[in-house]
């Protein structure tokens, strides 16, 4: 039978004359896009030798009614058997396809892209070699190839991971034979390469980090937890620092598990601008708790440990020094804070002599912001800033690296805080004293991209324009001239440089893929970099279903925003079972106006699914009211909104609401076996992946900074466990987890089954045992969590038992 989409009919305004022609009419909502439906409103897979029919068809006592209207329809006729071009389109031909192709993703900015020159020029990885850009004049050079260059007293082939430049673009320090540790250090070896004599010299092995100093005439280093410094002019390496023990016990310079995974950073120490000092880490870990964990390998299984405390534990003691690099006098900087403290951030000012110390107690909800004299340890306060619920210093999510902000050649600084319910940018001179505050609005600066002090100018990423959106603006110090430099519609990454002249700009929206451009600091346009031709060309000939943004107003008036993913030759007179396919963790953000290449969500829809996701309350970019009603009480109302989305979903006529699963990993994991327990019945299925199940369970920083020291919100701990409801299941559940997870314990997962198990609840586990977080360790594993998650939708959504045994290969 064919089919005819009407857009803005209903029943009682379509002539009887259909029912006398083998056509079917499918109504379609006019608010509903006929975008929604490519071209392809009539879709005839008859064969049909003469338009003459149709063109009767759409004629015939409908003309008037058209143009009444003002409703237009296209038309396009399939000539031949196949059911209309959108069908013609190639799909995936499996799941190892969908999650493993590239098509969709493009390429992104280039790669490894360091400024140099000031910030006139860029360099970046190409193939095989380094290559640098003019942002003026757009010539291309070749700066480094490592064509036939082996490792120095050795014939091996040369080749290397990463680089960084000294700032006088005289030398590149390459890193290479990583060996990774946790999520952001690894032990590697570095060599140096001088650009004008073409030399290339071991400049450290065996370096958990390593760095030119600003000058290029040094490289510090931090290895086995001791400060070196080499000097190439010498060719002499000087240890500063001899008192490391172990990583259970006293060490220099790198950070231990729970300051990198909850503070960001792997690298804990810094050269002063003028070359002279190194300021640094160090961490005393006989306080905090041992972690064992083992993946049951071998014969006599080893047992992992680490040093993690979990909430309410003892944290590591830190402390702050900063050693001369050339007489290796050592001075430790004591701020006045007593208790149980961190100190997440330290930053070089514009005096060489002043290090700026960032502490917070350990609630996260008082910042204190020290000066301090490194010659004399002579210090003072020149910011505190405290709040009800936390005070954030960085957000990784939305790949926030600081909050302070102390441009060269100023004695100003810039920090950002939302104390009026968003976050903004606040100026202080170095006296403390705040001078202005620079943007204002009911909506959030992201990320601070650049400041020029000669100019007073910032650029800044602001979700100004819709917090869907992340747009790069200009201001001037004082608030004044306030300019959108970008002006597509979507979301855009910026990397700029450090005079802020140029940047680069990486964008996209859902009608998009990835574009990068080379602008200047008036927002022009100097080059494409990147259109990806490849993956709009890809779009016309294989199947996409692109996701649709949707907003709606909770029962207690919140407006939510999400996006509805449909099935590939959408039908909107069927019905189909929807998959929630989350996150939903505190200062995250799940949907953005940018283009998807999510593999799997285009499988399911591939297969009849419609697959949805929100920005729920707890998520970033929605002001500090929206974002901050979590504290306390984790998954509340994350489960909340999912179980509202879900409603507002069911309400929809293309959606089955008795089909639904909700699925996810990590937090997503946490959000999904919470929302099941509290809200039993309204998912059908849930997948979890690595869930946290109880927040006692989890790291300190990351959880007391979001339910408060324990002590301080016992019952809210009691209330966000998932053992709390455990009897309350009624759903088909999926438990993912590995027993190598050293950020979600498995802890986690084995004490909700020994709960579920108490209350007589049965569910499906996987255990693969060398995974880390996520529990995939390589492509089989991978590949095997995703074809067991999507055969447990089929069995338990739609009721498919005649799926293939995933062993008969």
């Amino acid at each position: 039978m064919a089919q005819i989409y009407l857009f803005g009919f209903t029943k009682s305004l379509v002539p009887r004359l259909f029912s006398v022609h083998p056509i079917r009419v499918i109504f379609v909502p006019m608010l509903q896009s006929p975008d929604n439906y490519g071209n392809c409103l009539i879709i005839l897979p008859l064969y049909f030798k003469s338009l003459s029919l149709v063109h009767s068809i759409l004629t015939f006592k409908m003309k008037s009614l058209i143009l009444r209207r003002l409703i237009y329809i296209t038309i396009l006729i399939s000539l031949g058997p196949v059911s209309g071009s959108a069908q013609q389109k190639q799909q995936y031909k499996n799941i190892s396809e969908a999650l493993f192709s590239d098509d969709l993703k493009g390429n992104g900015a280039p790669a490894s892209v360091n400024w140099i020159n000031g910030g006139d020029r860029y360099s970046f990885i190409a193939k095989d070699e380094i290559r640098s850009l003019d942002a003026k004049t757009l010539k291309d050079e070749l700066v480094f190839s490592n064509k036939g260059l082996t490792f120095p007293g050795s014939d091996k082939a040369f080749d290397y991971e990463s680089f960084q430049w000294s700032h006088d673009s005289k030398h590149i320090v390459f890193k290479t034979n990583t060996r990774h540790i946790f999520r952001r250090s690894a032990v590697s070896d570095y060599y140096n390469y001088d650009v004008t004599g073409k030399q290339l010299k071991q400049a450290a092995k065996d370096a958990r980090s390593a760095e030119l100093s600003p000058d290029g005439s040094m490289i510090g280093m931090e290895r086995s937890g001791n400060m070196y410094v080499y000097n190439f002019a010498s060719g002499k390496e000087l240890q500063l620092t001899k008192d490391s023990t172990s990583e259970n016990g006293i060490f220099n310079g790198h950070y231990d598990w729970v300051y990198e995974e909850e503070f960001g950073q792997a690298q804990a120490w810094n050269w002063s601008p003028d070359n002279k000092y190194m300021a640094f880490w160090q961490f005393d870990e006989r306080p905090v708790p041992d972690f064992q964990m083992t993946n049951f390998e071998g014969f006599h299984s080893e047992q992992v440990h680490i040093s993690i405390p979990q909430v309410g534990d003892a944290n590591p003691k830190v402390k702050i020094g900063v050693v001369d690099v050339t007489s290796g006098k050592k001075v430790w900087l004591t701020p006045d804070e007593t208790g149980d403290f961190y100190i997440p951030r330290i930053y070089w000012t514009s005096n060489p002599d002043v290090l700026a110390l960032m502490t917070l107690n350990r609630a996260q909800n008082h910042m204190k912001l020290y000066f301090f004299n490194v010659k004399t340890g002579e210090h003072h306060v020149v910011l505190e800033e405290q709040n009800t619920t936390w005070v954030a210093i960085f957000n990784f999510y939305t790949n926030v690296n600081d909050m302070v902000y102390f441009p060269e050649k100023s004695n100003e600084f810039f920090w950002v805080s939302d104390r009026s319910g968003y976050y903004h940018i606040y100026r202080y001179n170095y006296d403390g004293k705040l001078i202005n505050q620079v943007t204002q609005g009911d909506w959030d600066l992201i990320k601070v991209t650049g400041i020029n002090p000669e100019t007073k100018t910032i650029f800044y990423l602001s979700a100004e324009a819709s917090p869907l959106e992340q747009q790069l603006y200009s201001i001037k110090f004082d608030g004044s001239k306030k300019t959108k430099l970008t002006q597509i519609a979507g979301y855009h990454d910026i990397n700029m440089s450090p005079n802020t002249r140029y940047y680069i700009d990486e964008y996209s929206n859902i009608n998009t893929p990835t574009h990068v451009q080379l602008a200047d600091d008036n927002g022009k346009n100097l080059k494409t970099l990147e259109d990806n031709l490849s993956v709009t060309e890809y779009l016309k000939t294989h199947a996409y279903s692109a996701p649709e943004l949707f907003r709606f107003k909770t029962s207690d008036g919140v407006q939510l925003d999400g996006s509805i993913t449909k099935p590939y030759n959408f039908d909107p007179s069927k019905k189909y079972p929807v998959v929630f396919d989350i996150y939903g963790g505190p200062e995250s953000h799940a949907i953005f106006n940018s283009f998807s290449s999510d593999g799997w969500r285009q499988w399911l829809a591939q297969n009849g699914y419609i697959v949805v996701d929100v920005n729920n309350r707890g998520i970033a970019n929605y002001g500090s009211k929206f974002l901050k009603i979590v504290y306390k009480q984790l998954g509340k109302w994350e489960s909340n909104d999912f179980v509202e989305t879900a409603k507002y979903i069911a309400s929809l006529p293309y959606a089955d609401g008795s089909k639904m699963a909700i699925m996810g990993t990590s937090y997503g994991g946490y959000s999904t076996t919470y929302t099941l327990l509290t809200h039993p019945g309204v998912f059908k299925v849930g997948i979890a992946n690595s869930p946290v199940t109880d927040w006692r369970l989890y790291d300190d920083v990351y959880t007391e900074r979001y339910m408060a020291p324990l002590n301080e919100n016992e019952e809210g701990y009691k209330n966000s466990a998932d053992m709390t409801y455990a009897a309350n299941l009624k759903d088909h559940l999926l438990l993912v987890h590995s027993m190598s997870d050293d950020n979600v314990h498995p802890a986690n997962t084995m004490q909700l089954l020994t709960a579920l198990t108490a209350a007589g609840k049965d569910v499906d586990l996987r255990i693969y045992p060398k995974g880390a977080h996520g529990a995939a360790y390589d492509y089989q594993s991978y590949l095997l969590i995703f074809s067991v998650n999507f055969q447990y939708l089929e069995r338990y959504l739609k009721g498919n038992n005649d799926l293939p045994n995933l062993n008969d290969k």
